[in-house]
């Protein structure tokens, strides 16, 4: 993402809160796909402005949490507090009305359609083609491939238009599920740069990531999901450090105690 266009313009500008505003609340939520629950009573919340990691090995619920923030959950109890109203009761196109945008896993983008008609198809955007000069200019590679399809794209440039789309409606909170999950290794350190100066855009970012460690390394704080619950939280700096976080979740052996 070029240092381009800046997405911050007063047509567009998400409202900024202070440090302290905690835009996003998850209390003890608990819920899953059938009887069994994947998440046991996960609660967090993110501040506005902050980068939030959710990390875990696999099925520990990273994912699954996303998707109840989003409102994707089949089943799902608790209470989930966006700028301070529950919003556990909407649809998840309410959610995505009141400032709320997602980045799946998988299937983020249309891939019959050119790059220019994902962004096209977005519902409710006014002034809906400055907001593409907007985005087509601050990614450069995707204005270079505007007319073409999206399944022909790399997948660098598949993720970079799956954030362009979300960023379509100004979020004030994405939420990243796996954002690097099917890059080539040369393509990841491009996607947590990418990731890294959405804040600057005034939108917060809770981003699921199995490669932790180096979503940490851009996030304020962290939380490292086990068993569908919180095992650790804290700021960023401290579970990098922490031996039991990096020896169970992060990926690396700890240091052997002298």
């Amino acid at each position: 993402m070029s240092a381009g266009a800046d997405l911050s313009t007063p047509a567009y500008s998400p409202r900024r809160g202070s440090a302290e505003t905690i835009l996003l609340s998850v209390e003890d939520v608990r819920g899953g796909y059938g009887e069994v629950d994947i998440l046991n009573g996960v609660s967090l919340n993110l501040r506005s402005g902050e980068i939030v990691t959710v990390a875990g090995t696999n099925g520990a619920g990273k994912s699954t949490l996303a998707k109840a923030i989003m409102g994707l959950l089949p089943r799902v109890s608790g209470r989930i507090l966006f700028e301070g109203a529950d919003v556990l009761g909407l649809p998840t196109e309410d959610r995505a009305g009141r400032g709320v945008g997602y980045v799946p896993q998988v299937a983020n983008v249309f891939s019959a359609l050119s790059v220019l008609e994902n962004l096209q198809v977005v519902a409710g955007v006014n002034n809906k083609r400055l907001r593409i000069a907007e985005l087509l200019e601050a990614f450069p590679l995707l204005a270079e491939r505007r007319r073409a399809r999206a399944g022909s794209l790399s997948g660098g440039e598949r993720q970079q238009l799956a954030f362009a789309r979300a960023l379509m409606t100004s979020p004030r909170l994405m939420i990243l599920d796996e954002p690097t999950a099917a890059l080539s290794p040369a393509k990841v350190a491009e996607a947590f740069a990418l990731i890294a100066r959405l804040p600057s855009l005034g939108v917060s970012v809770l981003a699921v990531e199995q490669r932790a460690r180096q979503c940490l390394a851009i996030s304020q704080r962290g939380y490292i999901l086990d068993g569908g619950m919180v095992a650790i939280e804290g700021e960023a700096a401290m579970l990098l450090a922490d031996e039991q976080a990096a020896e169970l979740y992060l990926g690396r052996t700890a240091k052997p105690q002298l």
